[in-house]
């Protein structure tokens, strides 16, 4: 009797829809599928700042355990919230096709204080860095939940403006016109793209998943990660990293911020498909070897 995938995923809007995604390539493959949605701690604690709750992946956590004790065959994510170390039993699966990776800011019609002060909100590190990299007069407040919660979070209060990663506003049709491209942003290590983790030995999910990876996707997306890793920063440090792809050449650049935005270690290299398995290694090595191990110091006593 063929087996039923059942795809564990957080039970927000977002995550909703990119589960059903899965789901539907799945189907169209003649597979027989199921949904089961799960509440996660990082949900469920919206009152403190994410590095204070002092656990790595804590978006992913709840669906580890789920399918660690067999409640569920794979787990949907996006990619960015994913420890660059997967627990024992457990691998990526599958990486689909990447979506848009920019981070924008959503206002309220006026940006006159993008010239004077102002106040936005964010609940990355990475992203209040790089703001107050650029606009060191603003004030940068927390913002936590989903993105549904944060849209009405920001109309319910005076800020300026708030940062979100445009792909989850655009998946969920929920980007408002009022919004401005942060091109000028360094996203997160793997932001736009979804990964699907299946245990190690559970052949038959691995089996169907493997014909949804998108190659360039997954190949960019190791590079981010493995910069990141190899930094040993988690998902809440200040590290922005994107590769992309052009021809026979892979581009990247990566950058490093201490919280207030102040210090900033950055790199951009390019290197051919036969050198990218230690691109991201390399990349991160040589911007520690620069100065940023100090500030990754600094960094981890800052964040315990």
């Amino acid at each position: 009797m063929e087996k039923t995938i059942r795809i564990g995923t957080r039970d927000s809007e977002l995550a909703l829809w990119q589960a059903h995604t899965v789901q539907k390539k799945l189907i169209n493959l003649g597979y027989k599928t199921e949904i089961i949605a799960v509440k996660s701690t990082g949900d469920i604690i919206l009152d403190k700042p994410l590095y204070e709750l002092g656990i790595t992946g804590i978006f992913t956590k709840t669906l580890d355990i789920a399918m660690l004790q067999g409640e569920v065959d794979i787990a949907v994510h996006s990619m960015k919230d994913v420890p660059t170390s997967l627990p024992k039993g457990i691998v990526q699966a599958a990486v689909l096709e990447r979506a848009n990776t920019l981070d924008i800011l959503v206002h309220k019609g006026n940006l006159d204080f993008l010239n004077a002060t102002g106040t936005i909100a964010s609940g990355s590190l990475r992203r209040k860095a790089q703001w107050l990299h650029k606009y060191p007069t603003h004030q940068v407040e927390d913002l936590r939940g989903n993105v549904n919660t944060r849209m009405q979070k920001l109309k319910d209060n005076t800020w300026n403006g708030a940062i979100f990663a445009a792909a989850g506003l655009e998946r969920i049709n929920l980007k408002p016109e009022t919004f401005i491209n942060l091109d000028w942003m360094i996203p997160a290590p793997a932001q736009g793209a979804m990964l699907v983790v299946a245990m190690e030995k559970d052949s038959f999910s691995r089996s169907a998943l493997s014909q949804l990876n998108d190659e360039k996707t997954a190949i960019c997306t190791f590079i981010e990660r493995q910069f990141l890793k190899t930094l040993e920063g988690g998902c809440t440090a200040p590290i922005g990293a994107l590769a992309t792809i052009q021809g026979q050449t892979i581009h990247f650049e990566g950058a490093l911020f201490s919280l207030d935005g102040k210090e900033k270690h950055y790199i951009k290299k390019s290197c051919n498909f036969a050198d990218y398995k230690s691109f991201g290694k390399d990349c991160a090595n040589e911007i520690l070897s620069q100065g940023a191990n100090v500030l990754m110091e600094k960094l981890r006593a800052q964040l315990k």
